[in-house]
């Protein structure tokens, strides 16, 4: 691949393969490593530079590949080394790049690390891991008997009682997926040096899964209790802990520095604040390229993920607007509404009913045209939505189904409105297979799928979109195209506009040489509203719209068709 300048990267955009989901190659009803290299001509077409694939590695999939066993090996389901090899070689032919992700708060229970780790108090690789006796006055293994009452991402308690060796071990989310001590020196070397090892069969960077909690509170304080419970959220106690920034940067010494291209690096970060995020962002610190933040996955929720909440749209875009603030000049944003750990963003922030082209256009133009660096999640970029998922049979989401059968075992659940939210916003509504075109199986799989596929496969594919100019997948191809071309959309500043309007989104980019307006419409009536404009706007050229006929100008009023957005641009 060619030198870049040192910010180029900043000009990329990155789109997720999730690949159980993406395409499959040999019938088993699970994507697979040959079936993203079967897919790479679509992906060159759509025009992204970079792809961040979900996890690969050998692992027992308790949580679909987030449960690592061999850092160092592809599980056979996926496919083996050598086609990743092919995979990095046929990428940096078409001048693309490859993230992996990086899972090293935790590994599987599996993992050799592990199996050493429980084998005996005295092993050399106890300290990697987090062990502890039972609370004083209790009996190991009963409830309450845990060393903090901290409750898992994925239910119940943090601690898992190990009977062979009389000690709990620490797991922030299944009990097949131990936290490793980052405290012990051994621990982070052993990863730095699997992380060179990727970087030198040629991989291109990593997106790191919850590295905001490789740093706990030694100290393991209690939390506070939910009601009616013995255990309460502990994430106080290991988000962003005490030694967080000194890991990152070591791991920056140890293993970026020096390489010879950029290798791309961003943070999953839940619970990260503005301020936190721009130090681990600073470039004059080498910590991190960017994070993934949660601020505005979180509007439309209450104390838990189905706790469902109305979605403001003057709230999503205040939130997106404070990070744009915070961080311009300092740090750099990652942009995205979807991803594997989401529901599909048309039926969560869009309309996928009458207006479901329109909106997956209008999420995609407002997304993009912010500062950072934008996240294209497999099918988005074809307007996918929501399975209508209706039973707890659906699902293979170990948080859904942990979720729901803890309920159940509740006098008082009321499960149909559960069930009634798992549908809105599990995270298996963004794992449904992609959908490539009409044929049986939606040209994903040959077989069974591991997961249903969504029904409206037959109207709903790439076959379909692909070369349609009123696509949603054209009209990424042209924002991709747009951002690749004109320098303000990375460098240029932002300012909102009509912060309050209950259903407009407007905003200003201005680079150097030119600005840009983004106007759109979050709703599905007409709208009408006097943009603060200067009179030279009027002249401005439009040079991205979502529907036909586009308004020619935006003054003296501004007025949008139901889910419309325009970009007008104008030399400075």
């Amino acid at each position: 691949m060619s030198q870049e300048r040192d910010d180029d990267w900043r000009r990329w955009v990155v789109y997720q393969v999730y690949p159980r989901s993406f395409a499959d190659s040999d019938g088993d009803g699970i994507g697979d490593l040959r079936g993203v290299l079967s897919r790479l001509d679509y992906l060159q077409r759509l025009g992204v530079d970079v792809i961040w694939m979900s996890p690969v590695y050998r692992s027992p999939m308790d949580d679909n590949g987030y449960d690592i066993s061999d850092y160092t090996d592809i599980d056979p389901l996926f496919g083996t080394l050598a086609d990743t090899d092919e995979l990095v070689a046929a990428l940096h032919a078409r001048g693309m790049r490859l993230v992996m992700d990086l899972v090293v708060n935790h590994t599987s229970d599996e993992h050799p690390w592990f199996t050493e780790s429980r084998s005996s108090r005295d092993n050399p690789k106890r300290d990697w891991y987090w062990w502890r006796d039972p609370r004083p006055g209790t009996t190991g293994g009963t409830p309450g008997a845990e060393p903090a009452n901290w409750e898992s991402h994925f239910s119940g308690p943090t601690w898992a009682w190990d009977e062979a060796t009389g000690q709990y071990y620490l797991h922030i989310f299944s009990p097949k997926q131990p936290d490793l001590n980052w405290e012990n020196p051994e621990v982070r070397q052993a990863i730095f040096a699997m992380m060179r090892w990727w970087l030198d069969r040629g991989v291109d960077g990593f997106r790191m899964d919850v590295i905001n909690m490789i740093s706990k509170d030694t100290s393991l304080p209690d939390t506070e209790p939910r009601p009616g419970s013995r255990y309460g959220p502990g994430d106080q106690h290991f988000i962003c802990g005490p030694r967080n920034h000194e890991f990152l940067q070591e791991m920056y010494r140890e293993v970026f520095a020096g390489r010879d291209a950029h290798v791309l690096t961003v943070g999953e970060m839940p619970w990260v604040t503005i301020p936190q995020a721009v130090l681990f962002t600073d470039p004059a610190r080498h910590e991190l390229d960017m994070v993934f933040q949660f601020e505005h996955v979180q509007l439309d929720i209450g104390a838990h993920k189905y706790d469902l909440r109305p979605l403001q749209v003057p709230a999503l875009k205040a939130s997106m607007a404070a990070w744009q603030a915070g961080l311009a000049g300092r740090g750099w944003n990652s942009l995205y509404f979807g991803n594997h750990d989401q529901p599909r963003s048309v039926s969560r922030f869009g309309d996928d009913g009458e207006h479901r082209v329109a909106s997956a256009k209008t999420l995609a133009t407002v997304l993009h045209l912010h500062q950072g660096t934008p996240y294209v999640y497999q099918g988005d970029e074809l307007g996918m939505a929501n399975s209508p998922f209706a039973a707890i049979g659906d699902y293979r989401d170990i948080q859904a189904v942990n979720f729901y059968h803890e309920a159940a075992a509740r006098a008082d659940a009321d499960l149909p409105a559960l069930l009634l939210a798992m549908a809105r916003m599990s995270r298996d509504q963004g794992r449904t297979p992609v959908q490539w075109d009409a044929s049986p199986g939606a040209g994903f799989t040959a077989g069974t799928p591991w997961i249903a596929i969504n029904p409206d496969y037959a109207e709903v594919n790439a076959a379909a979109e692909v070369g349609d100019p009123n696509s949603v997948f054209e009209h990424y191809r042209q924002l991709i195209a747009l951002r690749h071309a004109d320098p303000v959309v990375t460098d240029g500043d932002f300012e909102l506009l009509l912060p309050d309007h209950p259903a407009i989104w407007a905003f200003l980019r201005r680079g150097a040489e030119a600005e840009l307006l983004v106007a759109a419409n979050f709703s599905s009536d007409v709208v009408k509203a006097p943009l603060p404009l200067d009179g030279d706007w009027a002249a401005a050229a439009v040079v991205l719209a979502n529907l036909p006929d586009a308004p020619l100008r935006p003054l003296p009023d501004l007025e949008l068709r139901p889910w419309e957005s325009v970009v007008w641009r104008r030399p400075r």
